[in-house]
């Protein structure tokens, strides 16, 4: 068996997500509209597709196409099932991992499609996706307070925070990406400048047209603006991260990125255990302390427990109940 490499650009790209949607939440009203808010949740869609990539085999895509599907069918299944429970706690969270889940499954028909598959599918959801979402004009809102499972389809696709028919786009670049060879110079390099292009367009023609770009406001401008800012940050920690001395530094983030998933969840749960504790001011939780504390103790929790455990927990979990491996050998991830 193939021993297993991890991608450090990646997993410190991963930790920058999930820290940077704790900023967006948690920090103080008029801070958290910044370079985190929005575009920290798209690095996190552009790196699911990144994974998705990864575990079927990187740029040599594996044999056994028909035990990779099924992975990642149930995979898909278990983030809309981990989702709606993490919906559940009834925190003033727009989850994502539902939506994820249901991007899984969508995609399935195109996992092992070439590449300029891909980008026609990227393109089309932030073109035509984003037309439809604009058309539609919902109330962006109604999924913290909707418990009926019969609009849960229409919130997933188009009328929820994070519409799928739009944020197809990331997960199909991310895709896209691990097709074309993380571990390549050339590919990493690639991915700065070709990101920085895409997100100088995206917001520079907003500006000039007087569009709107800003965050979740899911038009193709913003499509190609945080998405690029996505593109050029992983590429550019890719290539930071190739570096022995820069990884050693980066290790925590690494390591806290290599379980995203125990580190989101875990964060959920803090905030509603936080919520629940009798209070004068019931219901505020955008405090600088409560930001630091819960980064910090998720940075200190990876270390320590991939140090003398391994996987993260939830990662763990989702590998025995998917059946990660498709393969008799790990790829690189």
């Amino acid at each position: 068996m193939a021993v297993e490499r991890r991608l450090v650009g990646v997993d410190v790209a991963r930790a920058l997500a999930v820290l940077g949607m704790l900023w967006a939440h948690f920090a103080p009203d008029g801070t958290s509209d910044g370079l985190a808010d929005g575009r920290s949740s798209v690095l996190f869609a552009t790196l699911a597709g990144v994974s998705l990539g990864l575990i079927t085999g990187g740029a040599t895509p594996v044999e056994d196409r028909t035990r990779a599907r099924i992975t990642v069918a149930l995979r898909g299944v278990w983030l809309i099932v981990l989702g709606r429970g993490l919906w559940a706690l009834g925190t003033p969270i727009a989850v994502i991992l539902d939506y994820y889940g249901v991007l899984f499954l969508l995609l399935l028909p195109v996992l092992f499609a070439p590449r300029w598959v891909l980008a026609v599918v990227a393109g089309v959801a932030a073109t035509a996706g984003a037309a439809l979402v604009q058309a539609v004009d919902a109330d962006r809102y109604a999924a913290f307070v909707g418990t009926n499972p019969l609009l849960w389809p229409s919130q997933w696709l188009v009328t929820g925070y994070y519409p799928d028919v739009v944020w197809a786009a990331y997960v199909a670049v991310g895709l896209l990406l691990a097709r074309s060879d993380l571990t390549r110079r050339g590919t990493r390099l690639a991915m700065v400048a070709g990101g920085a292009a895409a997100s100088v367009v995206g917001y520079g023609g907003a500006a000039m047209l007087r569009q709107d770009a800003t965050a979740h406001s899911d038009t193709t401008w913003e499509v190609l603006g945080s998405g690029g800012v996505a593109v050029t940050a992983i590429g550019a920690l890719l290539v930071l991260g190739s570096v022995p001395a820069v990884a050693r530094v980066l290790s925590p983030l690494a390591d806290a990125g290599a379980m995203p998933l125990t580190i989101y969840t875990g964060q959920l749960i803090a905030l509603a255990v936080f919520l629940a504790i009798p209070r004068d001011d019931a219901g505020a939780f955008q405090y600088w302390g409560l930001l630091v504390g819960i980064a910090a103790a998720s940075i200190v929790f990876a270390v320590l427990w991939r140090r003398f455990v391994g996987r993260g927990p939830m990662e763990q979990l989702m590998a025995t109940l998917t059946n990660r491996s498709t393969t008799g050998s790990r790829p690189v991830r």
